[in-house]
């Protein structure tokens, strides 16, 4: 497989989670793109240009010495590729297809191409790949921060060009079907025994020496994950204010937040945290909240984070979204900022119900590995096939009808 997406290793998106349960059984291709965030004269640019520069700029390891030298899993190798950061002209484009179609030729020849990103939609065609996957994970067009109207434009160009299309959620799904395209759905996984892995000892927390966070901080309501403007800043205030005693813990890298979220002395940004560090942090955990405001980004979003917060056993608050609706019974999902506050103190001192325990077993059905078996599935089908086949059956239905 040759696969675009996120940064191998950046954070653990679903398409890692899935490509790390093929391998080494399936060698892949992991190709490190500069993103979809217009360049801007801010810290962050400044420390994501940089990073770029340096995996240009880093010598790649000889095949002897890959596996040690970039810790990577056995049948992966990863390309950081060097791009133009502009992708909104024509010629921006243009340069990119040149670029990338340059440093990809040899390993897309008979490749499955698997892309969670629309950027790659002039490289169709230009590629020797076997097959093309769109895997759609979120809807770029109304992400903050990104260039919605050129993502959208690009996408668009993408849809018609694949083979096949497996959307992360139903509603992801149904704006592709609107468009005249045929989505399969899967939802996220979770690895259950990773996130009900014992604490051998504090060096595992890495907040155990936070400054701003008290060893016996109690209770310690936690969220984990991007800190940016999809969450409800008012709902996160108006707990602060409701709490006499603890610490609302945001933990994960910050993009523009709700800088009220700095100043509330019961709020601590900590920043990002390593994926392997989560499950101890949980375990310092009162109580887990996902107060994401009501939004077209959120509404479209399947948060990985839902099925590893119930993963971890403890009480969990979220608002209400299709992706949380779905598993109400297994946590309290609320609608407004007061019953999120209400909630959120009741299951700080009751816990989580038999109910929601028992709701939970469903995750046992929904491990990765069974996730990366269904998408190799999927991925192996052809949406034009299956769109045509269903056309050909709702003509036979109506001519008997």
């Amino acid at each position: 497989m040759l696969v675009f997406s996120d940064d191998w290793g950046r954070h653990p998106s679903s398409c890692q989670h899935l490509v790390r349960r093929l391998l080494p059984e399936v060698p892949t291709t992991w190709v490190n793109t500069i993103g979809m965030r217009p360049p801007r004269l801010d810290w962050l640019t400044l420390q994501r240009g940089a990073g770029k520069i340096a995996g240009w700029l880093k010598r790649p390891p000889t095949d002897e010495s890959a596996q040690g030298a970039t810790d990577l899993p056995a049948g992966l190798s990863v390309i950081d590729a060097k791009m133009w950061p502009w992708m909104t002209r024509g010629h921006d484009r243009w340069l990119n297809q040149q670029l990338l179609t340059r440093q990809l030729f040899a390993a897309a020849q008979d490749a499955v191409v698997i892309t969670t990103i629309p950027i790659v939609a002039d490289l169709v065609g230009h590629l020797p790949a076997k097959r093309w996957v769109y895997y759609c994970v979120d809807d770029f067009s109304v992400w903050p921060g990104l260039d919605s109207q050129m993502l959208g434009q690009m996408e668009n160009a993408l849809l018609p060009k694949m083979d096949v299309i497996v959307a992360a959620s139903d509603t992801l799904a149904a704006g592709i079907a609107s468009r005249g395209h045929h989505a399969e759905v899967l939802t996220h996984g979770v690895d259950l025994d990773f996130w009900n892995q014992p604490l051998q000892n504090s060096e595992n927390d890495p907040l155990v020496d936070h400054p701003q966070i008290a060893a016996d901080a109690a209770p310690f309501v936690l969220f984990w994950g991007v800190v940016d403007r999809r969450l409800n800043a008012d709902w996160v205030l108006a707990l602060a204010d409701a709490m006499s005693a603890g610490t609302i813990v945001l933990a994960g890298p910050q993009q523009d937040p709700d800088p009220r979220l700095h100043h509330h002395q019961r709020i601590s940004l900590t920043g990002a945290v390593p994926f392997e560090s989560l499950p101890a942090l949980a375990k310092r955990a009162s109580i887990l909240i996902m107060p994401y405001a009501d939004l077209p980004v959120t509404r479209a979003m399947q948060p990985l984070k839902l099925k590893e917060y119930l993963a971890t056993g403890l009480p969990v608050v979220a608002s209400s979204l299709p992706s949380t609706s779905v598993w109400q019974d297994g946590c309290d999902v609320v609608t407004t900022s007061e019953d999120f506050v209400a909630a959120t103190l009741e299951r700080i001192g009751s816990g989580v119900t038999t109910e929601q325990t028992a709701a939970r077993e469903k995750l046992h059905q929904e491990s990765w590995l069974e996730k990366s078996a269904e998408f190799m599935t999927m991925a192996a089908r052809s949406t034009k096939e299956t769109v045509e086949t269903q056309r050909v059956a709702v003509c036979e239905n109506t001519s008997d009808i």
